[in-house]
């Protein structure tokens, strides 16, 4: 697939009778970030969980490489401490090798002084850290994310956005994000892909390059494109 990381073709998702998604077709290029957006109930997270392997389905799924996953719960494991949690997944190596990957790991999540604590130790934005190191910890080459940030306040959600900014930039990996929230979107996608009626019915190219800053957030061109997402999620619920 070359500079494809994801391949997606004929995509179908029923359960019993009813049909979830329909007929998805659409690419993910190396290094590319997807955001998903779509009303409730359209099968965003049914998608993301097709993509990471948790639910049957009918068509072709190819991705290249192995993957992470960071569920809306952060789905700490309140015993372990933060440390413990990053390694979890770590089952190929032991001994000096994990202590050393998970020291990275903590690095890059800004947590080098919280390996020792617990999750009720920790607030919101830090927990949802702890699950995206704990994603990234075995070094994948696609990250999905499913409404990461959906349960923090507005001020620790901005922060988280600038935080993965920097953090996927460092990575260079290709992500998929499902989200609510059209500003999460367009700071962070590269496109933005529509749900509706079971299928992808549009993509959106995202008009901003990298590196970006929230700054964007307050120009003409992105109120503009946000405005234009709002539309098309506005004409999802009329057809």
């Amino acid at each position: 697939m070359s500079d494809i990381s994801i391949l997606v073709k004929n995509l179908c998702v029923a359960y019993n009778d009813l049909k979830i998604l329909d007929d998805l077709n659409f690419e993910v290029r190396n290094g590319e970030f997807i955001g998903i957006i779509g009303k409730s109930g359209t099968g965003k997270t049914t998608l993301l969980n097709t993509l990471a392997g948790f639910i049957s389905f009918r068509g072709e799924i190819h991705i290249e490489g192995n993957i992470g996953f960071c569920f809306q719960n952060h789905s700490l494991f309140y015993w372990m401490t933060v440390a413990e949690n990053i390694g979890f997944g770590l089952t190929n190596v032991n001994g000096a090798e994990k202590k050393a990957i998970v020291h990275d790991i903590l690095r890059k999540i800004d947590m080098v002084d919280y390996g020792d604590r617990y999750s009720k130790e920790l607030s919101g934005g830090q927990m949802q850290r702890v699950a995206l190191g704990r994603a990234i910890a075995y070094n994948p080459k696609v990250l999905l994310l499913d409404e990461p940030f959906s349960s923090l306040d507005i001020y620790t959600r901005d922060h988280m956005m600038d935080w993965v900014l920097k953090l996927i930039s460092e990575l260079n990996i290709t992500v998929v994000m499902v989200t609510h929230y059209l500003d999460e979107a367009l700071v962070l996608a590269d496109r933005v892909f529509v749900l509706k009626e079971k299928k992808i019915v549009h993509k959106v190219q995202v008009p901003f390059v990298k590196p970006r800053t929230q700054a964007i957030r307050y120009t003409d061109e992105f109120q503009k494109t946000k405005q234009e997402l709002a539309l098309l999620l506005n004409q999802q619920q009329t057809s």
